[in-house]
């Protein structure tokens, strides 16, 4: 068998690490912030009335993922949100290597561009030591989700977690790989005049 190397890992590599160097002026190769993991997170709040839903929802999720969820359960009982522990309250992915490589290429090529009336991801989400966190409202962004077996609409959260030492290197390394950002407003008022 071939051995395939992702596409957005050959751009990396070829273009977009040459390129970081150059703009921060990087001593070593082993310097340039990369890609280290992506992390799906999904909340399962009704599977406390119907344990159905986690077979349905860890279904998509590893059809969009490419790799089985984890099951994750309550580690204490809170009853204000009639908890007990044990229970299943949510589902995770930890995608890495060429497996997140893929799955980056898709978000951002093909699942992104599907959002309803899409302007530009926040650029704000960063949590100051160079990962993004991005919230989807729906599932059915992703062309592998068949809607008419699902059972109805769930949001997730991906964080992309990066090499980077500051959350400036870190946009620029996801706009190289290109991640659509919102244009920032100072850039919108120059276009304006």
């Amino acid at each position: 068998m071939k051995n395939y190397t992702p596409r957005i890992k050959e751009t990396y590599n070829k273009g977009i690490v040459a390129e970081m160097m150059k703009k921060f002026s990087y001593s070593n190769i082993n310097e340039v912030p990369r890609l280290e993991k992506i992390v799906i997170n999904l909340g399962l709040n009704e599977a406390k009335e119907n344990i159905k839903v986690v077979d349905i929802a860890s279904a998509e999720m590893g059809a969009i993922a490419g790799q089985k969820p984890k099951l994750c359960k309550a580690k204490k009982s809170i009853s204000n949100f009639k908890i007990r522990q044990g229970m299943p309250i949510g589902l995770k992915v930890t995608l890495r290597g060429d497996r997140m490589y893929e799955f980056f290429d898709r978000l951002v090529n093909v699942a992104i561009p599907r959002i309803r009336d899409f302007r530009g991801l926040e650029p704000n989400s960063f949590d100051g030591q160079g990962n993004y966190n991005l919230g989807l409202t729906e599932q059915y962004i992703f062309p592998e989700i068949n809607v008419e077996k699902s059972d109805k609409t769930r949001g997730m959260n991906i964080t992309i977690v990066t090499s980077a030492i500051n959350d400036s290197q870190a946009r620029e390394l996801l706009v190289l790989l290109g991640m659509p950002f919102k244009k920032r407003d100072q850039e919108n008022k120059k276009a304006r005049e």
